[in-house]
């Protein structure tokens, strides 16, 4: 094995740590891809005899990477295009969609290792420097002496970025239901009563102040495709317009709890995830955007 070869294979090691860093940062699959391929790259032409922790290496820039693409992505959105504040609340992260085959205690360990929708929805109404360092202190234990250089500020500085990250987190994150046979009897309500017509039982498997956020891409972003809805009576009657669309929905994992997917000859339409609370739906997250569901791994049962 050439010394080519062998930096190879040790990077790939690391990949998976690396994608899974990225795409919480990023909420985007594809962007998360791009950030490990750059990270790649980098140390392709870095001298590596001065690497003592090559993982950690690896992670520190991989966080650098995708600061930057943050920091990008929130100079372009503060650009002057109009009334953008719907549709920025509107934003549904990519979603990591696995097959629903059983509910047993296995899948709670998947459950255990996933990010869900809502917190990475949270992450994104943080500042890039917020985010970076909460992802990387508090989801993957980075030390703050080795954050503080990439925010370029002192570790003191640094901990009270991820302090005030960790505040806004918990302030908007509720505390969902963690077990996935209880999820998916609140979903298995929902598309009876969506399926059947029945507004009465929709609106009772739904929290009264649901959220809906649904997105349907950067083409009709804007449009009435893409939207905020809250209420219970108002998010069963969108559940009600688009009932026909379910008819073939079929449940899944999304982001390690139940959601669900509807495709139609063959076609994925939409995924939905949702948090479920005491029983009832407090936020809905539905991605409806072709060019970003067609780069989606979908279970082939639901497909």
């Amino acid at each position: 094995m050439t010394g080519d070869e062998e930096l190879a294979h040790r990077f790939e090691e690391h990949r998976g740590h690396l994608k899974a860093v990225a795409y919480r940062m990023l909420g985007s699959l594809s962007e998360a891809e791009d950030a490990v391929q750059e990270a790649w790259l980098k140390l392709s032409r870095t001298d590596t005899d001065d690497i003592q922790n090559l993982g950690g290496w690896l992670t520190t820039v991989t966080g650098r990477i995708c600061l930057d693409m943050l920091r990008s992505r929130t100079a372009r959105r503060e650009e002057p295009m109009g009334d953008t504040q719907d549709t920025a609340r509107a934003y549904v992260p990519d979603p990591v969609l696995r097959p629903l085959s059983r509910i047993d205690p296995a899948e709670e360990v998947l459950q255990a290792d996933s990010v869900g929708l809502a917190l990475l929805v949270v992450l994104e109404n943080l500042t890039p420097d917020e985010r970076l360092t909460f992802v990387l202190h508090d989801m993957f234990a980075v030390p703050f002496d080795d954050i503080a250089p990439i925010v370029e500020r002192n570790p003191a500085a640094t901990r009270q970025l991820a302090s005030r990250a960790r505040r806004r987190v918990r302030g908007a994150t509720p505390s969902a239901e963690p077990d996935l046979g209880r999820q998916k009897q609140v979903l298995d309500a929902f598309l009876a009563a969506s399926r059947a017509g029945d507004f009465e039982a929709l609106v009772a498997v739904l929290h009264p102040d649901v959220l809906l956020r649904a997105d349907s891409g950067a083409l009709v972003r804007g449009a009435a495709a893409s939207k905020v809805v809250q209420g219970a009576k108002a998010v069963a009657e969108q559940a009600l317009m688009f009932a026909p669309f379910t008819q073939a929905a079929e449940l899944v994992l999304v982001n390690g709890s139940v959601g669900m997917v509807n495709a139609h000859r063959g076609r994925v339409q939409s995924v939905m995830g949702v948090t479920i609370v005491d029983g009832r739906i407090t936020d809905m997250y539905i991605l409806a955007d072709p060019a970003r569901l067609e780069r989606l791994e979908v279970p082939r049962p639901a497909v």
